[in-house]
């Protein structure tokens, strides 16, 4: 015959002690470098807000809670509240590249001597004192890393090259990439 167990609320003292044991398990799962997971998930309202203002990004807040359906108080707490969560993680405005002079687009695929600490961090450390690299990403594959780059012409990238890719620490190898036309670019990612 079965073992009886104590009963609580018509429940056994052995299926909450199941039931404990799993939410403590849950909840160290839900667990993501410190954050609750809990308070990373986002509702279709966060959503569509993220969406207009990755878009409109000075659209005023009267406006923006109009377009998502929300008072304007409401919509500006789940603003604060998406800033402070880090889903917004700043406001900028985006240049015009040929406006500005710098409308030649050139990507470096960068090989080092090694891939030791010392090498990659010397070399990050002095890529990011570089002006003129837009962005710089630590790649699997062929490349070490791979740099894009705006300059005025290929001759203004031609001084680049000398004055800064040339002298980056650790680097065996360099092919640059000038992009000849556009074919998409945006910031906006699907939510």
């Amino acid at each position: 015959m079965p073992r009886e167990y104590p009963r609580i609320a018509g429940i056994s003292l052995q299926t909450l002690a199941a039931n404990v044991f799993l939410m403590k398990k849950l909840a160290s799962i839900w667990q993501i470098n410190g954050e609750n997971c809990a308070a990373m998930q986002l509702d279709a309202t966060d959503r569509r807000i993220l969406r207009v203002l990755q878009r409109q990004g000075r659209i005023t807040n009267a406006e923006l809670a109009e377009l998502v359906h929300l008072s304007p108080s409401a919509c500006h707490r789940r603003v604060q509240r998406l800033e402070q969560e880090g889903y917004i993680a700043d406001y900028v405005a985006l240049l015009d590249l040929r406006r500005i002079g710098r409308a030649t687009v050139v990507y470096v695929e960068i090989k080092l001597s090694g891939q030791s600490d010392e090498i990659l961090d010397a070399f990050e450390r002095d890529v990011a004192r570089v002006p003129d690299v837009l962005e710089c990403h630590l790649m699997a594959g062929s490349a070490d890393y791979l740099l894009k780059i705006v300059a005025a012409d290929s001759e203004d990238f031609a001084r680049i090259h000398r004055r800064y890719l040339s002298r980056l620490p650790g680097v065996v190898q360099m092919q640059s990439s000038f992009a000849l036309r556009t074919v998409v670019k945006t910031t906006a990612v699907e939510i």
